[in-house]
């Protein structure tokens, strides 16, 4: 199969140019058909985009967050980071031509089922990265124990087994903004701690910082700054994905209650 083949298609959504408006905060973005501002649990809270440039390896985090939102940070914030530029600013994005799958994951990512908003492990080079990351042993035992599942009619028990550095492994799609559009990028490690560092780098109190993945289905928080925070709260805020999945170029964001 050529790669062109394999290659993630975006959805009509994403194949839209991205339409960004400016919000209620100047200099702050509102992506697309995305509300400003969503009531939960009887609190009204913005979700603000900041537009960067692109994020390449080697770009030092703190500093990039300390240019690009500080300058917009208030006491209670919470900034919102994406963990694709997390695991770019690490080196863990590759370029799928470089990868040289196994004829084991070759056979594994037969089994995986596309989906609109990513391609996943369905490609032979993203499993070859997820036997990589996560082990074959328990990759093979996530594929049985997935295997099961579609029996009795269940989805994601291969995820859940495989775990987040699996599950967090997103493939090339045409409507990423390039060069990662042909690129593989991992899981960010230690997510957690990275959101403490930018936390502790910010000059604004207060403010407490969440690693984000999440698609146009839903998503996860996977790292934070402080274990008080409301995660399931924060999950319920960014339900529809504010900080968009294509082109938008606005990797990193602010929660604020309004």
């Amino acid at each position: 199969m050529q790669l062109q083949q394999q290659v993630s298609q975006c959805s009509d959504r994403e194949q839209i140019q991205s339409v960004q408006r400016e919000s209620s905060f100047p200099g702050l973005l509102v992506n697309f058909d995305r509300a400003e501002a969503v009531r939960v649990d009887g609190e009204l809270y913005s979700r603000l985009c900041i537009k960067t440039p692109l994020v390449t390896c080697g770009v030092n985090l703190e500093g990039f967050v300390q240019e690009y939102a500080e300058p917009f940070l208030q006491p209670g914030d919470i900034l919102i980071i994406t963990e694709k530029i997390v695991a770019i600013t690490q080196g863990r994005a590759m370029p799928v031509e470089k990868i040289r799958p196994s004829l084991l994951a070759r056979f594994l990512s037969r089994f995986v089922t596309r989906t609109s908003y990513g391609i996943g492990l369905a490609m032979p080079e993203t499993m070859e990265c997820a036997l990589r990351e996560c082990g074959r042993i328990r990759i093979l035992f996530a594929a049985g124990i997935g295997a099961v599942g579609r029996l009795l009619g269940k989805r994601g028990w291969f995820y859940q087994i495989a775990g987040i550095q699996a599950s967090g492994i997103d493939g090339p799609c045409d409507c990423t903004i390039p060069p990662y559009n042909r690129w593989v990028v991992l899981s960010p490690k230690n997510a957690s701690e990275v959101a403490v560092r930018i936390r502790d780098s910010l000059q604004v109190e207060g403010v407490e910082v969440a690693v984000i993945d999440f698609n146009d289905i839903g998503g996860e928080i996977i790292g934070w700054s402080d274990d008080r925070m409301d995660l399931l709260l924060l999950k319920k805020i960014l339900a529809d994905n504010p900080l968009g999945q294509g082109n938008d170029q606005t990797p990193i964001g602010i929660v604020r209650i309004v």
